[in-house]
């Protein structure tokens, strides 16, 4: 039986999941309603109003079982206002062959006790595929749900992968319209050309000059604006948006941290019931907080281990329990994590604070006017049993891509090699040597300049471009080139709109023709 707060539910006849705000400033919604919005409107994120809680058996029987089983389990849970045949079906049409190959998410063991979860097998090599192939779906669904009128018009700020995953799921899909901004110089060669190669008639890609959360605070800033958003339902639309803000592409995500655990419990490496480590590359805490949510459906989660660069914002905060975003900005070999306003941190407040709505208001006010927030003493105390933080230099994540290649034969990312690189300092720091899962979020192809310096040494990029060194690093590593990747160069540049940070709103109305 399924356990709703503790609560039997069986068939779940009656129940509906309800989704609240983090600022207790909107109406309770459905699922359908929270996807199709993405946040609330007057500012604060959706999350479940419970969460739901499965029993050991029921963990259990997911061992053995296909990952698209595994998501049917999971999903439901969330969505009483999608049918399971619906629900089935959105499964389907994400998680098949076409799109992911042979393995959804699988487990590679990279020695006893350690495992490297690749999540980077989607269509654009990144983890973002696992839920935004999926997340059209539901939201062409949620547009017949809620009777949507409007034309929806997604708007995307990327600091590379996130990009050109939500242009690959949302291209052609019949209502919407999909606006990705990214930082102008501040991605790799090959994302910047996934994104501006992207075809479809209802998609639109900028650059911005500015960091990732220019153009993240941007779209913030467009959603809370009522008048605006007047405006715009005046003319035929209505804003969504595709970032991990939206519970439609957080939820898929809870889905792969159940699906490797049971794949551990099935090789036998672990009895099931035996708790597990998660080590996560972090940047807008979308993914770890995903982790922390199956968590807290009982999947036996030892310890989430944050893992920061450079801009380590987040590995400050949990040590010290303040957040300050008044620093310097780096940008990294490991770009997808150059990130200072980590949006989903807010989720992870209010659920751990009891949905403190008061608290998450003052918190985040403050974050916004002054830049930075400091947390009380019992929540520092409570991050501090479920998380575990740390962050590598530039160096560190260079030296650990050639100590793995070399000692592992096994090639990481850069963002992996993030992961790696502090979960060796958790070992060193406590001790601890339970069974670890690191998730690695990116097809080292994808940021192949900096996966070749590392193995070989800088002179061996000299002369040659993005596209010439994945040939280099194929002949290096004999690894296959993901298929997202090969002849990118080759491809028409579709998208090659550059703007001004301060110029992203007057961008929107251009491209809706609102002026």
């Amino acid at each position: 039986m399924l356990r709703y707060k503790g609560k039997q539910f069986g068939e779940r006849k009656g129940v509906r999941e309800m989704y609240i705000s983090t600022r207790g400033n909107f109406d309770k919604v459905q699922a359908a309603e929270a996807i199709k919005l993405g946040m609330v409107p007057a500012g604060g994120l959706f999350v479940p109003e419970q969460i739901p809680t499965l029993s050991k058996d029921e963990i259990n029987s997911m061992i053995g079982l296909r990952y698209q089983e595994i998501a049917k389990k999971i999903i439901r849970l969330y969505m009483s206002d999608y049918s399971t045949d619906e629900i089935t079906q959105c499964i389907l049409n994400a998680y098949n062959e076409n799109n992911f190959g042979q393995s959804i998410a699988p487990l590679q063991r990279l020695k006893d006790g350690t495992y490297i979860l690749e999540l980077w097998h989607g269509p654009t090599a990144a983890f973002k595929d696992i839920a935004l192939q999926i997340m059209p779906h539901f939201l062409s669904l949620a547009l017949k749900k809620v009777k949507a009128d409007n034309e929806i018009v997604i708007l995307v700020a990327t600091s590379g992968d996130t990009g050109k995953a939500a242009l690959e799921g949302f291209k052609n899909v019949p209502g919407i319209k999909i606006i990705v901004f990214y930082p102008y110089e501040g991605v790799s060669k090959v994302q910047e050309l996934q994104m501006s190669t992207t075809d479809g008639d209802n998609t639109y890609v900028v650059a911005v000059k500015g960091n990732f959360d220019d153009c993240q605070n941007a779209i913030k800033d467009i959603f809370g604006d009522e008048g605006y958003n007047q405006v715009l339902n005046l003319k035929g639309f209505e804003l969504s948006s595709a970032n991990s803000i939206n519970w439609g592409r957080l939820l898929p995500q809870i889905v792969y941290y159940f699906s490797a655990y049971a794949d551990i419990c099935m090789s036998g490496d672990i009895k099931a019931g035996n708790k597990v480590n998660f080590v996560v590359p972090t940047g807008n805490f979308g993914n770890i907080l995903a982790g922390y949510y199956a968590k807290q459906m009982g999947l036996p989660i030892n310890k989430l281990v944050c893992a920061s660069n450079e801009n380590k914002i987040l590995t400050d905060f949990f040590d010290t329990g303040f957040y300050n975003r008044n620093r310097s900005f780096f940008t990294t070999n490991s770009p997808s994590m150059d990130i200072l306003i980590s949006s989903n941190l807010e989720r992870f407040l209010f659920e751990i604070t009891n949905h403190d709505k008061d608290k998450i208001n003052q918190w985040f006010t403050d974050l916004r006017e002054k830049g930075c927030f400091e947390v009380d003493r019992r929540t520092k105390k409570i991050m501090e049993e479920i998380l575990w933080a740390g962050f590598a230099t530039e160096e560190n994540t260079l030296s650990t891509i050639k100590e793995v290649f070399e000692s592992n034969d096994y090639v990481l990312d850069t963002h992996t090699a993030v992961g790696v690189k502090v979960y060796q300092d958790y070992v060193e720091k406590t001790g601890d040597n339970t069974c670890t899962v690191v998730t690695s979020t990116a097809n080292p192809y994808k940021f192949n300049s900096a996966v070749v310096e590392a193995i070989k040494d800088k002179e061996a990029l000299y002369g040659k471009d993005e596209f010439q060194i994945l040939d280099e690093l194929h002949l290096l590593t004999g690894m296959e080139i993901h298929p997202g990747l090969k002849d990118l160069d080759k491809r028409q540049v579709l998208h090659e709109l550059v703007c001004e940070k301060n110029q992203i709103r007057v961008i929107v109305d251009e491209i809706l023709q609102l002026k």
